[in-house]
């Protein structure tokens, strides 16, 4: 007889039965090491894709410093104004002068997203360039300050990765 039951028979209450209708809940041994060799499995195929993913951020964060600075060339050149690139380790801003001649630029230059940053990425490898601003002048040369007096070629830096250089001369990015 169960003494701490409150059935007066002595019998167990019904959770504690189990009736040949009702399966038992819960999972089986087998059912739990075959989810474990599963997700085994998927981990082994989903991590080398996932690990070539992010060997490709360098790259593509090159390629976009690289387009930055190719559009900055051709918009000095084709408006025939002042274009500034300035180059911040997670971004690259252009910005263009109101006039010609100019000497600054005074004007953001908005990318085909609409933000001045025309290539930026949280969690792109560490870039820096030497100098830090490049003044694209109207002739396509590059120069170290915005008289453009004296034409200076630019090297950018980004962690992994070849160093881009910009011809001061030509403005030839590569």
């Amino acid at each position: 007889m169960c003494v701490s039951c409150s059935d007066p028979h002595g019998r167990r209450p019904q959770r504690w039965r189990a009736t040949a209708g009702q399966p038992r809940r819960g999972f089986t041994v087998v059912e739990l090491i075959t989810v474990l060799v599963l997700g085994a499995v998927l981990a082994a195929v989903a991590l080398p894709r996932f690990d070539a993913a992010l060997a490709m951020r360098g790259p593509a964060w090159r390629e976009q410093v690289m387009a930055a600075l190719r559009q900055a060339h051709s918009l000095a050149t084709g408006h025939r104004r002042l274009v500034c690139v300035a180059i911040a380790s997670q971004s690259v801003t252009l910005s263009i002068a109101s006039a010609n001649p100019a000497s600054t630029c005074n004007t953001a230059l908005p990318g085909p997203d609409a933000d001045a940053r025309w290539a930026w990425d949280s969690s792109a490898p560490t870039t820096t360039g030497t100098p830090a601003t490049l003044y694209f002048q109207p002739s396509g040369r590059i120069t170290s300050d915005g008289a453009g007096a004296t034409a200076s070629g630019g090297s950018i830096s980004i962690s992994g990765e070849t160093t881009v250089t910009v011809n001061g001369e030509t403005g030839h990015v590569q």
